[in-house]
């Protein structure tokens, strides 16, 4: 039985591997040295500083997270074991049903499945940044969903 429930203090680890695992799966065009800035982020201030929400799998083991501020998606990450599986699509559901329609995300341009899984899902694109959130080099495309 999935479930979706709010973070929990001891999973904390493992949703750093997930977003490890799947940042290595997807993120193809950082360096060693952008994904281990990244991983201090998450690690010490990013899980702690959004609202998340993780699905458990029938082992009540996490199999994938989300992290909002308000109506921002400000991360969503799924183990790449379990991409294809709808645990994505299923936290964005979540979201929805806690938050309302008027969902925004930010997305690396250079993350074509990303954008292209949230175009599925009903994001528009309407607007384009040079740099990421912590001013480096990497553009983010603004999605808001439009349904």
């Amino acid at each position: 039985m999935k479930e979706i429930v709010a973070y929990q203090e001891k999973a904390h680890d493992q949703l750093v591997d997930i977003w490890y695992q799947a940042v290595r799966h997807t993120h193809t065009f950082l360096t060693e040295e952008d994904i281990e800035f990244y991983k201090q982020l998450v690690q010490n201030q990013a899980l702690k500083a959004a609202e998340v929400w993780m699905e458990l799998n029938e082992h009540k083991e996490p199999t994938g997270f989300i992290g909002l501020d308000g109506v921002n998606i400000e991360m969503l990450f799924v183990d790449p074991k379990y991409h294809g599986k709808g645990i994505g699509s299923r936290l964005i559901q979540f979201a929805e049903k806690i938050k309302g329609s008027e969902l925004k995300v930010d997305v690396n341009e250079q993350n074509e499945k990303a954008s292209a899984f949230y175009k599925r899902y009903g994001f528009v694109q309407t607007g384009r940044s040079e740099v990421d959130g912590s001013g480096r080099p990497f553009p983010l495309l603004h999605l808001e969903l439009r349904k």
